[in-house]
């Protein structure tokens, strides 16, 4: 998709209305999801960012792989995130906070867009607030290498096209036992599914809605 002021205005507009919600995350949801979650008490809250920047005059989008740290998510494609601190305002501030924290791009050059449908994830009992970010330029991405394995952008075109979504056998979060035939986005040779998959759903059709 190539980049303009007119299309990150177009965008910044839609997200004030209505988001197409749960009906479009689903479409990549894994078979174990069910569409009605009873949300514990103590779930954890967390941001995450879906940073947008231009780049030869493409509109793309920033993910990282996670590093092979043993967690519930570990080696995993991502946005940049994490869990809520005390010192933060908002789930914004969150996100803001993680993608300086992770992929080095500063929170006050970030323009907020808007902001997604929150999205509650069993195996690590987390509900995640996506966040929709916007850099003018292409940023000098530092990676902390501690959380980020590596930083994949990617252009919005790319993942519009016919055929990135395939279904594919993964191995289930929480339960390394459990593999089953899950719709995935193939980026680069990367496997992209799960929560993060479903969040870039709901954010696509959105993209589809106003190209």
């Amino acid at each position: 998709m190539q980049y303009s002021e007119e299309i990150v205005k177009q965008l910044e507009t839609r997200l004030r209305f209505p988001l197409p919600g749960l009906d479009a995350q689903m479409k990549m949801a894994p078979k174990v999801r069910t569409r009605d979650y009873v949300i514990p008490d103590n779930a954890r809250k967390g941001g995450v960012m879906l940073l947008l920047y231009p780049h030869h005059n493409l509109l793309n989008i920033a993910l990282m792989k996670r590093a092979e740290d043993g967690g519930t998510h570990s080696g995993q494609i991502s946005f940049p995130g994490g869990t809520v601190e005390k010192t933060d305002e908002n789930m914004i501030h969150t996100a803001l906070r993680e993608t300086e924290e992770e992929i080095g791009v500063p929170a006050h050059q970030i323009r907020t867009l808007g902001s997604l449908t929150d999205l509650y994830i069993p195996p690590s009992n987390f509900i995640v607030y996506p966040c929709v970010g916007f850099i003018e330029q292409r940023p000098e991405f530092i990676p902390d290498e501690r959380e980020v394995a590596e930083i994949l952008e990617v252009p919005l075109h790319y993942l519009l096209q016919d055929g990135i979504m395939s279904i594919k056998k993964v191995q289930m979060s929480g339960n390394k036992s459990l593999v089953l035939d899950t719709p995935v986005y193939d980026i680069y040779g990367h496997t992209l599914w799960g929560a993060t998959a479903m969040m870039m759903a709901e954010f696509l059709t959105i993209i589809k809605e106003i190209r």
